[in-house]
């Protein structure tokens, strides 16, 4: 008989689909065989999407047995939503019936179901089968203990979060002050905040919650889930803390290394700062030649993967013409201490070069992971989604990291003289903030480290979901 099956539905978002898989991947091999995975796909609305996640289905189908790919059927995309929080919700909820079609169709048992985070319109399809569900939450905990403290805040706070005067108390970390809160939960009158409030709740209804976080980055904040701290007593679901969740698939020995490793190979031990915004970030001209002014000014070696503004109507970012967004004569005059890169760059391989001493990063959670895992510290420049709180946590409670004035108001616009002043902090040796990163850093990379090790604490949360799965794998066979 087929083992049991755990059914994974992903949103496409590169960040979502990746590391579910890899977590994935990662309960298969501590099931010892005893478990097999399905990936439920859905075709994503713009050809672009289908195409990149057409490419890691690939790749992953090319890398080895255990994983299924079910494709759903095409559905027709919602229109006239005001963002992408909205859009995705909608989209994935026009999902259900194929959903329930293709769980109901499996001729194996079913142990479980992990959703995204944006899939919980889904547990009721869950729950009309009677299959345990779990939500998979690819940002860290403190993003999630706001979210279970969410829907109290909305009754509480009677204005908008972005008019709010005082700091926002949220168990299990420093003050916090509503400027940092995510970009969709500023304004309440906006469908994508109703959305945010909407899953919030019906987090509270899955069986577990599995978050790409180590226990030891996030203590404070996982111990004030774990007493209801966060929900006013009612106790929350079971979170699973099994991260890091990295794929740190690298190029073989074979390949030629990127003209970027190749560049970084020439520089000195922990000599250059690394500037990189992820899939979304781009620069206009004129933040462009702020950067630019920024880092020559302040005398550190860069590596800066600069990407243009997508075309009007598209959110992908275009390679860089560097005619169009450097000052006249910066490339020339920097030459012999930075590197440009126009195109997208290998992050991790980078991250992982001894000559990169520091990161200034969009704050996506998977990109701090990595940084983390490299032991690299990071000036944190948030552009949207949960970047704003994932940069408040980073600096104010995990310390890895040295601040930088982004004003929000400006479209998260900076200043040459604030950038300038941010590299030389990270990257100054005299400089106190910048030590006091690089010394977390350090020890959050052993930590990380230690964690997904045989007998380390996301090894055991691991085991632990494991278990609660295969118990709830008997229930159904019986």
């Amino acid at each position: 008989m087929a083992p049991p099956t755990v059914v994974f539905f992903p949103f496409w978002g590169a960040g979502h689909l990746m590391s579910m898989l890899d977590a994935g991947k990662r309960l298969l091999a501590r099931s010892g065989g005893a478990l097999s995975l399905t990936v439920l796909v859905m075709q994503p609305p713009t050809e672009n999407d289908r195409s990149e996640v057409a490419g890691h289905i690939r790749r992953e189908e090319a890398s080895g047995p255990g994983i299924r790919f079910h494709h759903l059927p095409a559905v027709e995309p919602p229109t006239d939503c005001v963002g992408v929080e909205e859009f995705i919700s909608l989209f994935v909820e026009l999902h259900a019936d194929h959903v329930k079609a293709a769980i109901s169709a499996l001729t194996c048992p079913v142990a479980a179901v992990v959703l995204d985070l944006f899939g919980t319109t889904l547990l009721d399809v869950c729950r009309e089968l009677d299959v345990p569900a779990y939500v998979y939450f690819t940002a860290n905990a403190a993003s999630y203990a706001l979210m279970l403290r969410l829907p109290a805040l909305h009754e509480e706070v009677t204005v908008d979060f972005e008019d709010m005067e005082s700091m926002v108390y949220l168990p299990g970390l420093p003050p916090v002050p509503p400027t940092s809160f995510p970009l969709p939960v500023m304004d309440k009158k906006n469908p994508n905040y109703t959305w945010f409030v909407y899953h919030c709740r019906r987090f509270m209804e899955a069986d577990g919650v599995i978050i790409n976080t180590a226990s030891v980055l996030e203590q404070s904040v996982l111990a004030a889930i774990a007493d209801g701290r966060c929900t006013h007593g009612v106790p929350a679901p079971t979170v699973y803390p099994v991260g890091p969740v990295l794929s740190l698939t690298m190029s073989s020995p074979a390949e030629q290394p990127h003209e970027c490793v190749r560049w970084l190979d020439l520089q000195p031990p922990a000599s250059v700062v690394l500037l990189c915004f992820g899939s979304g970030g781009f620069s206009t001209a004129t933040q462009a030649h702020e950067i630019a002014h920024g880092l020559e000014r302040s005398g550190h070696r860069f590596l800066w993967v600069l990407r243009g503004p997508p075309v009007a109507g598209t959110q992908q970012p275009l390679d860089a013409n560097f005619g169009e967004l450097l000052p006249e004569g910066f490339l020339e005059r920097t030459k012999e201490k930075g590197l440009v890169w126009p195109r997208k760059a290998p992050q991790k391989e980078i991250l992982a070069h001894a000559a990169v001493g520091g990161f200034v990063t969009h704050g996506g959670w998977n990109s701090i992971l990595e940084s983390l895992w490299y032991g690299v510290p990071m000036v944190p420049w948030p552009l949207y989604a949960e970047q704003h709180f994932n940069a408040f946590t980073l600096v104010a409670y995990m310390g890895p990291a040295v601040a930088m004035e982004v004003d929000r108001k400006r479209n998260n616009f900076v200043d040459a003289s604030e950038l300038e002043r941010a590299v030389k902090a990270l990257m100054d040796s005299d400089s106190d903030d910048g030590r006091k990163a690089r010394e977390k850093a350090t020890d959050m990379k052993a930590a990380c480290r230690k964690a997904v090790e045989e007998g380390g604490s996301s090894y055991y949360a691991l085991g632990r979901l494991y278990e609660d799965i295969r118990k709830g794998a008997v229930r159904m066979s019986q």
